[in-house]
C-alpha cells in the first residue's frame, strides 16, 4: 500500500542536507572539544588496581589501620583534660613509610596559631569593649596541646617534629609493608568554653555552676595515608574537617563520680559505673521499640546537679572498627533510650540532655535518632553499630562515630517555637546521619566537604519527611537559585577545597544536595538512583572513597552517562537559564514551499517512496481548510485514511533558548484553552547538538 508522510520541514532539512556539508562559521580554525556532553576522562584520575573504572575498590585496594589504648582524666576544677595513649599503626600498604603524621587539632586555637592571622581584618567603625578584646587582643588562654612525651614502645624518647596542627613521628627506620609500629603520647590541654571561645567541642557552663562537657578532637590522631594523597597532612584551619583511619579503641575515662557519661563504643564496666536501677532501666529500654525509657529521670538529674562529688569514676569503653572517638559527661544529664529494629538487629537510640532541653528533647530527640537510623539504613546499608547517641549542646551540631552533639533549646519557661523544634529535629537527623557519611563511608572531609555534608544533607531530607510528612525541608532545588545567581567572584565550584570557598554553606551543603535531589527526582528516577546510591554506599563502607569513585559508581550501577551533570554542576559555577524564544503555530498544507520543492527535486527516489505528502507551514494563508482536507482525505484508500485518523488539530513549533551555561533536562508545562495542563520532560541530551537552542513540535487534539 502507499504511505502517507506528514513532514515538518525543519526535520527534512536537518536529516538530508547536513551530510557532507560543513556548517562551521570558521572552517579554517580548529578547537578543542567544548561540548558540554564530552566525557570526564580529562578530569577524573586514571583507574588503577586500587580503584577501578567502575568506581569500586580494586583488587589491590589497601587501607591502613590504627589502634588506640587511652587513659583520659577530666579535671573539672581546672577544665583540663589529661591523656596518655598507646598507638599501634598497621602499615597495610605496599610502601615503606619513613615517618607518620599525627593530627593535633587543638593547636588551631593555641596562642601561636596561624588561624586568626589568616583572616582578613579591617577596622570597625565602633565596637564594644568585650569585642575589642576578642578581636584585637589575645584572649590570654593557654589553649592547644601540651605534648609532654612521645615515646617508643620500650619507653625511650621518640623523635618528633610539631608543625602547628600536625606532628611528624620520625621513625627509627622505615616501616615495612605488613608491619606495625607502636608508640605512645602523653599530653594535656585546656578545654575551651564552646559558648564563649567557640569550637566544635568543649564545655558549656550553666548558672548553677555545672558544666556540660562534649569532648572531641581531644587526642592526637593519625592522619590518613593512601594512594590518592599520600599523607593527608593539610593543616587544620578550623573549617575543613578530618581524614581518619579506622581502628579499634580501648578507652578509660575518669570523671567526677556523680557524672553520667556516654561515648563511642561499648561500655565494659556497667556494674562499676551504673546503679542497679539504672542497669535495670536500660535493659527495659532494649525491648521498648515505641517509646523511650528513662535511665535517669529529670527529677534525678535535678537532684544530682545540686551536689558535688569529690570522688571519681572510670568509665571503660571498647570500640571496634571506628574512625574516631568522642564522649560527653555531666551530672546534669537526663538519660533516655529506646530500641530500633534494623532489619532484625536491635540498635539503641539514646539521648543525654539537661533539664534546660526539656520538654523539647524528651518529646523528640530519641525518636528522631531512631527514625534517622531506620531511613538511612534503607538508603544505604544496615546500621552496623550497636547505638547512636544525641547529646544536647547549646550551640553545636557536630558528629562522631555513634555520638553527636546537637543544639535546640526551648525558652526558659519551656515554650518553644515551631522554628526551634524544626531546627532541633533537623540538626539531630543531620548529625546522626553523619554516622553513615563519613563515619562509615569514610570520605576525606579535609579535601572534599561535599562528600559528607552534601550527600548527608540530601539523605537528611528523605529522613525528615518520613519523621513528619509536613516537615519543612526547604524548596530544593529552587533554594539554590539565589546562591547560583550571585556575583561569580563569590562562587566556587563544588569541587573546591573548603577552606577557600567564600559561601561555604550553599557550596558544601545545599548545592550538592540539590543536585542529588534533581538526579533522583528528574534525571535518573528514584528506582535507578536508589540502586546506584546504595551500591556506592555498600562498596565503600569502612573504606576511603574519592569523588571519582562516587561519580563512576552512580553511572556504573545505573547505565546512565552522567558526565555532563558532574562536569556542569560540580566542576563549574555555571547556572541554569532556559527560556522560550519563539512559538509558531503550524498548519497542514498540500503546497510545498520553495525549499521543500528543491529537496523533492534533489531526492526524487526518496520522496517517491513516501507516497502522497502532506506538508507543514507556519503560514496560515497556505493552510488546507477543514473542508478541503476532508475532501482530500475522502480520496484516499481505507488504509491511508486510517493513517490520518489521529492527525492532531493543533500543532506548535516551540524554540527554546538557553543563555545559561548548564545543561539540564527541559521541563515543559502546557496549559490548554480548557484550563487543563500537561507536562513533558525532555532529557538533558536535547542540548547535545546545539548548546544554545532546541526546537520541539507539540501536537495535540485541543
Amino acid at each position: 500500500m502507499r504511505k502517507i508522510a506528514l513532514f515538518v520541514l525543519c526535520t527534512i532539512i536537518s536529516s538530508t542536507i547536513t551530510v557532507g556539508q560543513s556548517t562551521s562559521k570558521n572552517p579554517q580554525k580548529g578547537h578543542t572539544d567544548q561540548n558540554k556532553f564530552r566525557q570526564l576522562k580529562d578530569v577524573l584520575p586514571t583507574p588503577n588496581n586500587q580503584r577501578n573504572a567502575s568506581g569500586a575498590p580494586g583488587y589491590e585496594y589497601t587501607q591502613q589501620k590504627v589502634d588506640y589504648v587511652m587513659d583520659i582524666v577530666l579535671d573539672e576544677k581546672t577544665n583540663r583534660i589529661y591523656g596518655n595513649e598507646i598507638i599501634t599503626y598497621h602499615n597495610n600498604s605496599n610502601d615503606y613509610l619513613e615517618y607518620l603524621w599525627v593530627q593535633l587539632d587543638q593547636n588551631m586555637r593555641a596562642p601561636d596559631s596561624k588561624t586568626p592571622l589568616a583572616q582578613s581584618q579591617g577596622a570597625r567603625p565602633f565596637i564594644s569593649t568585650s569585642k575589642y578584646k576578642d578581636d584585637y587582643l589575645s584572649n590570654g588562654k593557654d589553649f592547644g596541646f601540651k605534648i609532654q612525651a612521645v615515646k617508643k614502645a620500650d619507653g625511650s624518647a621518640l623523635s618528633h617534629t610539631i608543625n602547628r596542627t600536625m606532628m611528624r613521628i620520625n621513625l627509627p627506620e622505615p616501616l615495612a609493608p605488613s608491619k606495625s609500629y607502636q608508640f605512645s603520647i602523653q599530653w594535656n590541654y585546656l578545654i575551651n568554653n564552646s559558648v564563649i571561645d567557640g569550637g566544635r567541642s568543649g564545655f558549656e557552663s550553666f548558672p548553677d555552676g555545672n558544666n556540660n562537657y562534649t569532648i572531641a578532637q581531644f587526642f592526637p590522631r593519625l592522619a590518613v595515608y593512601d594512594n590518592v594523597e599520600g599523607w593527608q597532612n593539610m593543616q587544620f584551619w578550623g573549617r575543613s574537617e578530618w581524614a581518619l583511619e579506622f581502628g579499634d579503641y580501648d578507652v578509660r575515662i575518669t570523671v567526677p563520680a556523680d557524672h553520667v557519661l556516654e561515648a563511642t563504643g561499648e561500655l565494659q564496666n556497667p556494674k562499676k559505673v551504673l546503679s542497679k536501677e539504672q542497669r535495670k532501666r536500660f535493659e527495659q529500654a532494649r525491648t521498648s521499640f515505641t517509646d523511650p525509657v528513662f535511665i535517669v529521670t529529670q527529677e534525678e538529674a535535678e537532684a544530682a546537679e545540686k551536689n558535688r562529688s569529690n570522688k571519681t569514676k572510670t568509665w571503660h569503653f571498647n570500640a571496634k572498627n571506628v574512625r574516631d572517638f568522642a564522649w560527653a559527661s555531666s551530672r546534669k544529664y537526663i538519660w533516655d533510650a529506646m530500641a530500633v529494629n534494623i532489619n532484625g538487629k536491635t540498635v539503641m537510640a539514646i539521648s543525654l540532655y539537661p533539664k534546660e532541653g526539656n520538654p523539647l528533647w524528651e518529646e523528640h530527640s530519641t525518636r528522631v535518632v531512631a527514625n534517622t537510623l531506620e531511613e538511612y539504613s534503607k538508603m544505604t546499608f544496615d546500621y552496623p553499630y550497636s547505638k547512636a547517641i544525641s547529646v544536647h549542646a547549646d550551640r553545636q551540631g557536630m558528629e562522631y562515630p555513634m555520638i553527636c552533639f546537637n543544639y535546640g533549646r526551648p525558652n526558659p519557661d519551656g515554650t518553644y517555637s515551631e522554628r526551634t523544634k524544626r531546627g532541633m529535629i533537623g540538626v539531630i537527623t543531620h548529625e546522626v546521619g553523619h554516622n553513615f557519611f563519613p563515619m562509615i563511608v569514610n570520605s576525606d572531609e579535609r579535601q572534599w566537604t561535599w562528600m559528607d555534608e552534601g550527600i548527608n544533607s540530601f539523605v537528611e531530607i528523605l529522613a525528615e519527611l518520613d519523621y513528619d510528612p509536613n516537615f519543612f525541608t526547604g524548596n530544593l532545588p529552587k533554594d539554590i537559585v539565589r546562591y547560583m545567581s550571585i556575583d561569580q567572584e563569590n562562587l566556587s565550584p563544588i569541587m573546591s577545597q573548603g577552606d577557600y570557598v567564600k559561601n561555604f554553606g550553599p557550596n558544601a551543603y545545599t548545592k550538592p544536595a540539590a543536585g542529588l535531589y534533581m538526579l533522583r527526582q528528574t534525571i535518573m528516577g528514584p528506582e535507578l538512583f536508589d540502586y546506584a546510591f546504595r551500591t556506592y554506599a555498600q562498596r565503600w563502607m569502612f573504606k576511603h572513597p574519592t569523588p571519582a569513585d562516587f561519580f563512576r559508581t552512580m553511572e556504573d550501577a545505573s547505565a546512565m552517562d552522567l558526565d555532563w551533570f558532574w562536569r556542569g554542576w560540580f566542576y563549574t559555577t555555571d547556572y541554569n537559564d532556559v527560556g522560550i524564544k519563539e512559538v509558531k503555530p503550524l498548519y497542514l498544507t498540500d503546497k510545498p514551499n520553495e525549499r521543500s520543492q528543491q529537496l523533492m527535486e534533489q531526492y526524487p527516489e526518496y520522496f517517491k517512496s513516501q507516497g502522497p505528502l502532506v506538508f507543514m507551514t507556519d503560514k496560515k494563508e497556505d493552510a488546507v481548510n477543514p473542508e478541503s482536507l476532508t475532501d482530500y482525505i475522502a480520496t484516499l484508500s481505507e488504509e491511508e485514511k486510517m493513517s490520518l485518523k489521529d492527525t492532531p488539530k493543533y500543532m506548535y513549533q516551540v524554540t527554546f533558548e538557553k543563555p545559561g551555561g548548564l545543561v539540564l533536562p527541559l521541563i515543559v508545562e502546557m496549559t490548554y484553552a480548557d484550563g487543563t495542563k500537561e507536562r513533558q520532560t525532555f532529557p538533558a541530551q536535547i542540548w547535545m547538538k546545539n548548546d544554545e537552542e532546541a526546537k520541539r513540535v507539540f501536537a495535540t487534539a485541543k
